[in-house]
């Protein structure tokens, strides 16, 4: 995969996440499913969360596995405002980050020792539209126990 293959896959899940969940409002922030899950609100939290993990985990210190303490960070979230906001500067440093970098810096393979082992960089980070597009179908189940119709994404 090119630097902007992925550039455009990322793009393209942030646009499909936007219009698949463009009908939950504030007020929506706190549905859940089933008491105890992640609500509307801080899936999208986790979302951003998740594509600020592979961009560090691949260019930074490294992939942080304290699953707990970034379960905390996301239980305080409970507003789908505060939570789009979160994702559209993780996408948009996910965008500037990838763009900044070479073909070959993309290339290079991550640590053996890293949770996705010896995998060239480009292809982990295309962990992050794999990502969203699964809280993006879970997210309509919550648009619908919502009462309310996801958008076709793809139109």
């Amino acid at each position: 995969m090119t630097k902007q293959e992925l550039i455009n896959q990322v793009f393209a899940s942030k646009t499909f996440l936007d219009k698949s969940t463009d009908v939950l409002t504030e007020e929506d922030s706190g549905i859940t499913p089933v008491e105890g899950m992640m609500t509307a609100a801080q899936q999208i939290a986790h979302i951003a969360q998740t594509a600020d993990w592979f961009l560090e985990g691949v260019f930074g210190d490294g992939f942080n596995m304290d699953f707990e303490e970034s379960a905390k960070e996301i239980m305080k979230v409970t507003s789908l405002s505060e939570a789009r906001d979160w994702l559209q500067r993780s996408y948009d440093n996910v965008v500037e980050t990838v763009g900044s970098k070479s073909e070959e810096e993309l290339a290079e393979l991550t640590p053996e020792s890293s949770v996705m082992g010896s995998t060239p960089k480009v292809l982990v980070l295309g962990g992050i539209p794999e990502h969203t597009a699964h809280h993006r179908g879970a997210l309509t189940v919550y648009t619908r126990l919502a009462g309310k119709v996801p958008s076709m994404p793809y139109m």
